[in-house]
């Protein structure tokens, strides 16, 4: 039996299904080639507004375009009367590119973005940065970088910052390490490297059968930020592995997921307030050794 050979194809075609409903601009030419944002607008949305703004940067590690992978969490939060983008950046299967560029596109979109804020309709004071593995990786560079603060127009942090199987830690030889231009380069970039006081509020969420970025590396991260005054939450599912989040692995940890998500911001008073925050709450009551499974089962 022949395959098809044309997989690329293929998964363009299902970006284009899955971003139909959204509007796109370029943010950002380069030597590889253009780089676009996917917005998802609140019905009846205008420019001049003031709506909170979610940023999404997918997983992969820098590997394969995967634009549409929050595209469901997108058009979740856009009826929650949320602006949601989620980001292109470059990576190596499209532009044979690594990590130290899509830290570069990842700060050039979140300066674009707060460049048309009027045109977007966002809150400035809003900004939450949502990532997934290696995406993960680069909120927390755009939040907790030194280099960030020099890129990033007048030094403005992110409202917070939610992340999914996360990459927080590259000083060890691993596969992730090895797609940085040298190992001092990777080693200095880890944020676990960079944990200081006065970070904005974060939100991971992880699986603790995760053999690619271990739960036990937020552990440590999570602990080490809430002894230097920073609000560090975690929701931990039992027996889920990577990629457990996504829409089409499971909806039990998607929608658990969602509801954690909307919880913590509305604790934060980045969207309405509801009861749901008593459910966050109680989710992560017990710090980091709690199991989102007490309230859902494990699949």
């Amino acid at each position: 039996m022949n395959l098809p050979s044309n997989n690329p194809a293929i998964g363009e075609s299902r970006d284009r299904e899955l971003l139909k409903n959204s509007s796109t601009f370029l943010y950002k030419e380069t030597e590889q080639g253009p780089l676009h944002a996917h917005v998802f607008f609140p019905e009846n949305h205008q420019p001049g507004q003031k709506s909170p703004l979610l940023i999404f940067f997918h997983g992969g590690f820098w590997d394969m375009p995967a634009p549409s992978q929050f595209a469901p969490q997108c058009m979740y939060f856009a009826a929650q009367h949320f602006v949601c983008l989620t980001a292109e950046t470059r990576v190596a299967s499209k532009h044979k590119t690594g990590p130290m560029e899509a830290i570069e596109d990842a700060l050039v979109l979140i300066n674009s973005v707060r460049n048309n804020h009027q045109e977007l309709g966002i809150d400035l004071e809003k900004i939450i940065l949502v990532g997934a593995a290696g995406g993960a990786f680069l909120a927390l560079q755009a939040a907790m970088s030194s280099a960030s603060k020099n890129t990033l127009e007048s030094n403005h942090l992110p409202a917070a910052l939610v992340l999914l199987s996360a990459l927080v830690d590259t000083t060890t030889q691993s596969d992730m390490t090895r797609r940085f231009p040298s190992t001092v380069i990777a080693k200095a970039l880890s944020p676990s490297k960079m944990i200081r006081k006065k970070l904005p509020p974060m939100l991971f969420l992880h699986g603790k059968a995760d053999r690619i970025t271990p739960h036990s590396a937020v552990l440590s991260f999570r602990r080490w930020m809430k002894w230097k005054g920073n609000n560090v939450e975690l929701v931990s599912f039992e027996a889920a592995e990577h990629r457990f989040f996504n829409f089409n692995h499971s909806h039990v940890h998607y929608d658990l997921c969602l509801r954690a998500i909307e919880s913590f911001l509305k604790n934060l008073q980045l969207m309405p307030p509801t009861d749901s925050g008593e459910f966050f709450n109680a989710l992560i009551e017990g710090g980091a050794s709690d199991s989102a499974d007490q309230f859902f089962p494990a699949q």
